[in-house]
């Protein structure tokens, strides 16, 4: 398994994953202005709708479409957004997050997502594509990365952890900046 950007040229096969695990939101929630109402209706009713605006992005190579793509050949079996957490206003407004400081947004890079494909699950597609943001984000000159785990309580299935583990995270060395609730906030410097 090897770890790539999201281009162009791997876009398809990102593209397939969502398609293969039913996943409608092509990783547009972050930017979706509506209410979760109407979040959802889009994903239902116009599934292609933010494929098309996610790949539009891509091919103008738009910080808000980064991710990171773990790849078995040329088949995508996991992915992980990682964009600026500038391009990612939705995350501000969250009830969970709006009141906390976490400071000047400048060089922050933030986990907004996973997918892992269900026949991939529990192989360590999650920690390689963890492991390899430290590179990636320091070539696109950021200073840190910021994680967002959900910790409710009780036992995440899988398909609800798309914020990602937060063992995964404190095993990748990041550490809390702000750790009370169900809605910790991660961070791991790079610089």
């Amino acid at each position: 398994m090897r770890v790539a950007a999201l281009t162009p040229e791997t876009a398809a096969a990102w593209s397939a994953l969502f398609e293969a695990c039913g996943c409608a939101c092509h990783c547009r929630y972050w930017h979706f202005e509506g209410n979760k109402n109407a979040w959802l209706a889009r994903c239902f009713e116009e599934p292609g709708k933010n494929r098309e605006e996610q790949m539009a992005l891509v091919e103008a190579g738009a910080l808000e479409a980064r991710g990171l793509v773990a790849l078995d050949g040329d088949r995508a079996v996991g992915w992980m957004k990682l964009a600026p957490r500038e391009k990612l206003g939705k995350l501000r407004r969250q009830g969970a997050y709006r009141g906390l400081d976490l400071g000047d947004d400048q060089g922050i890079w933030s986990i907004g997502c996973f997918l892992v494909h269900p026949d991939h699950r529990r192989r360590g597609v999650a920690r390689a594509l963890v492991a390899a943001a430290d590179g990636h984000v320091r070539a696109w000159g950021g200073r840190a990365i910021e994680a967002y785990p959900h910790r409710p309580g009780y036992a995440l299935r899988d398909e609800e952890a798309w914020m990602g583990p937060e063992g995964l995270l404190v095993g990748c060395g990041y550490e809390a900046v702000h750790g009370q609730g169900p809605y910790p906030v991660y961070r791991k410097e790079i610089v």
